[in-house]
């Protein structure tokens, strides 16, 4: 299965280390992203929906607005040749250019790691200043759904059944159905997939409101891409950071942590949520 590696380990239960034997890890690889041949940024990911990836993380930065900025999206280099599949290269549509300069120079052609997207940053205030608040009395969207979309989630993570070290965005409709989910080793790379494969779609900007669900922490890059895409509602099976709060009741999109069997933390806009 892609983004799946095999590795050799030895386990330990009961006092007693069992022999080697190989066993499923998630897989990590570099992705070198360039626009128009010139290397923007190199994150760690989980190999697969590269495409969506690199469209999702230049939207995010403002380097593209729509899929019709975007012409072509393909990895560099020939079938069996090392490296192949570890290089994406998005060109503009005829008659665009991409704004290359909005990725802040001090993080251009930097790793971005796989744990913190946002690092490298001249501050965090350029973020919050691209982020247009939503208003927030025209969307709603019932807590029930909330539960029922993280409930799911886990049954979209194949990658996490198998070696427990992936994470996973989801993208829902008001109504629950999925729009976009993806797994990968960071939480942000998830998101930026989800986010690209609407981009690729053309279904975005969004006609509707729509709620991400994510594993782990709901950290200031999850919130800033979701922000990016006009997600109204953001919830995480975990808790948020306090920048991701902050910039969350900044843009007027309802966080919520914590939110699982039937419970949750509501840290912004809570007059977004339907009860009963």
């Amino acid at each position: 299965m892609k983004g799946v590696a095999r590795r050799e380990v030895q386990k330990l239960s009961g006092g007693v280390l069992r022999p080697a034997a190989e066993d499923d890890i998630v897989a990590e690889e570099p992705l070198e992203i360039r626009a128009q041949g010139d290397t923007l940024a190199v994150t760690m990911r989980t190999p697969g929906a590269d495409r969506e990836l690199a469209v999702g993380f230049l939207f995010a930065e403002g380097v593209i607005g729509s899929r019709d900025d975007v012409g072509s999206v393909a990895h560099c280099g020939r079938p069996g040749e090392e490296g192949f599949g570890n290089v994406i290269d998005v060109t503009a549509a005829p008659g665009f250019m991409l704004d290359v300069d909005k990725l802040s120079a001090t993080r251009r052609g930097t790793l971005t790691t796989s744990a913190c997207g946002v690092c490298g940053r001249r501050s965090v205030d350029d973020v919050i200043d691209r982020c247009a608040p939503q208003k927030v009395v025209t969307a709603m969207i019932a807590a029930a759904t909330m539960f029922e979309a993280i409930e799911s989630l886990r049954s979209r993570q194949p990658n996490f059944a198998r070696t427990g070290g992936v994470h996973a965005a989801a993208l829902h409709d008001a109504s629950g159905v999925v729009l976009a989910t993806y797994e990968d080793i960071g939480r942000h790379n998830a998101v930026d997939k989800t986010v690209g494969k609407l981009i690729l779609d053309g279904s975005l900007p969004l006609q509707a409101p729509a709620l991400l669900v994510v594993s782990g922490r709901a950290s200031f890059e999850v919130v800033q891409k979701a922000s990016a895409a006009g997600v109204a509602v953001i919830a995480s099976v975990s808790a948020a950071s306090s920048l991701a709060v902050d910039l969350a009741r900044a843009s007027g999109i309802t966080l919520c942590g914590f939110a699982r069997a039937g419970s949750m933390t509501v840290y912004s806009h809570a007059e977004r949520i339907a009860l009963g």
